[in-house]
């Protein structure tokens, strides 16, 4: 009996150890189970903290896009027009009562147009441009001079008009013909010349060394602006570089350059300033600017119509020849009469000075002119 009930105590003994570590086993994996659930939820938290903590810093990061200071911009406008402060008499009052009615003048300047694009040239600044074609020296004094001389000359020039306007920073330009109206048809009869890729470089190339622009200019003869604006899209789109359009030798009837003075209508300045508008929205740039040369006003037929955009500013670019009083009256009957946005005055190294005339104007001179030009250029 007692070999029996040590036998039975054993055995109890054995299966209470066996019992006790199976529930052992059994806590220990639940308390791994669990604890691992646990681990994973606090992980899984941290990381979507962590991710949205990342995104909020890099919202926050982000530059904010750039805005045109419109307070600033009607300042500079207002000042651009020019017009001589209104002065109203002051009368001594009597023992009769009296009114004086005071009537208000409006002016055509500055004109109402859509502001521009944050990091527009104009009205902040003024541009001054040596004018030209590498290929000739007769078209302007980008062929007359070789670099080593012209860019110390377009320096010079700037200078010159930083000191007559310290209010307002100058900028540089390189204003390049880069199609050529000409004497013969060509092989397809539109009586132009496209300047090859090389040459229009070189203009880029002068304009990065004075940390300036390069303005494109187009006479396009019998050929049209729809057709010959976008051969120079990959240009247009670079940052720096701009449009300017010739009236003069853009022709009509089968009539040969120079023969009659061309002309353009405002449904061609507005075509290409859309096609214009449309580069700087896809290559999210800022503003352009569209110079159209006038010296009469059949140049420019409906000019009323002329639209400026946000991505395009427009500049009427008086460049008529003469004595200072010529030029003078060309652009008080010309320009000033047909407001568009931006007006511009071109100096003449050699025409200005044939008789009867004796010299060019001076910066102060031109600065006098109302509205004051926003664009200088030098041929």
């Amino acid at each position: 009996m007692a070999r029996s009930f040590k036998k039975k105590s054993l055995v109890v003994s054995k299966a209470r150890i066996v019992s006790f570590a199976g529930i052992a086993l059994c806590l220990v994996l639940v308390y791994v189970i669990g604890f691992t659930d646990i681990r994973s939820v606090q992980y899984d938290r941290a990381d979507a903290q962590a991710k949205t903590a990342a995104t909020t810093t890099a919202a926050v990061a982000a530059p904010a896009a750039p805005v045109l200071d419109k307070a600033a911009y009607d300042k500079k406008m207002l000042q651009l027009a020019n017009y001589p402060v209104a002065k109203v008499a002051s009368s001594t009052a009597t023992s009769t009562a009296s009114t004086t009615v005071v009537k208000a003048v409006v002016h055509p300047w500055p004109v109402k147009a859509a502001y521009p694009l944050a990091g527009a040239l104009l009205p902040f600044n003024r541009i001054v441009a040596y004018y030209g074609n590498f290929y000739s020296t007769a078209m302007g004094i980008l062929g007359q001079d070789p670099p080593a001389v012209m860019i110390p000359k377009l320096q010079a020039a700037v200078a010159e008009w930083k000191a007559a306007d310290p209010s307002t920073p100058v900028i540089p330009a390189i204003d390049y013909i880069a199609i050529t109206a000409q004497g013969s048809p060509g092989a397809d009869g539109k009586y132009r010349f496209r300047m090859p890729d090389s040459q229009i470089q070189e203009a880029i190339s002068l304009a990065n060394q004075v940390h300036g622009i390069v303005i494109l200019d187009l006479q396009v003869g019998l050929s049209t602006v729809q057709t010959e604006v976008p051969l120079l899209d990959k240009y247009l789109a670079l940052p720096n570089v701009h449009l300017a359009l010739d009236p003069e030798f853009a022709m009509h009837n089968g009539a040969k350059p120079g023969t009659v003075v061309g002309s353009l209508d405002a449904t061609d300045i507005n075509w290409a300033a859309n096609h214009l508008a449309a580069i700087v929205q896809a290559n999210n740039l800022t503003p352009k600017i569209l110079v159209v040369h006038r010296f009469t006003q059949a140049m420019v037929t409906h000019a009323e119509n002329i639209k400026p955009l946000p991505e395009v500013q427009v500049v009427m670019d008086m460049d008529g020849w003469g004595s200072p009083a010529k030029k003078i009256g060309t652009y008080t009957q010309v320009i000033d009469p047909e407001p568009v946005q931006f007006t511009g005055f071109k100096l003449f190294y050699k025409n200005d000075l044939k008789a009867p005339s004796t010299r060019m104007m001076t910066p102060a001179e031109v600065l006098k002119l109302i509205p004051q030009p926003s664009f200088i250029q030098y041929q």
